[in-house]
């Protein structure tokens, strides 16, 4: 079972939408706190949806796999280490119960679990998918 992660940042749309197309993609769970940022450029909420739904991917939006607001603010204002936000984001996912979700997010076909940083190396979606992963050791994480 393929579960993709991505991040749009540093990435044009022609690359983002290669990227799910070649790998099969059928849906995209965003896991952002906040996605209609004028940031965002083409992956805002509702631009991304639409470029979704000519792709003929699946959107869905899910807040109960995103940080909360007070940890994303004390890692990026350096607050706390990496490794404090990855215990403490993990401790999350754990009260959230999330893997009590899984088959409702992985289904079938191929889920991508979107971010905006741009490489996975310390974003929450690779811990997502990896936590997911203690629960369906079937799982094969493939980073876009």
């Amino acid at each position: 079972m393929i579960c993709t992660t991505i991040g749009f940042s540093k990435k044009s749309l022609r690359t983002f939408a290669s990227s799910l197309q070649q790998h099969n993609v059928t849906r995209v769970i965003d896991i952002r706190l906040q996605n209609t940022s004028q940031l965002a450029g083409f992956a805002k909420k509702d631009d991304l949806e639409f470029i979704l739904e000519l792709l003929n991917i699946d959107y869905l939006h899910e807040l109960s796999l995103a940080p909360t607001e007070s940890l994303m603010k004390a890692i990026k204002q350096k607050e706390i280490s990496w490794g404090e936000f990855e215990t403490a984001f993990l401790g999350l996912l754990e009260q959230r119960k999330i893997e009590t979700r899984m088959d409702e997010w992985l289904g079938d076909g191929v889920p991508c679990f979107l971010c905006s940083e741009d490489k996975p190396h310390h974003c929450h979606r690779k811990l997502v998918v990896g936590y997911l992963r203690e629960f369906d050791h079937r799982i094969e994480i493939v980073h876009l």
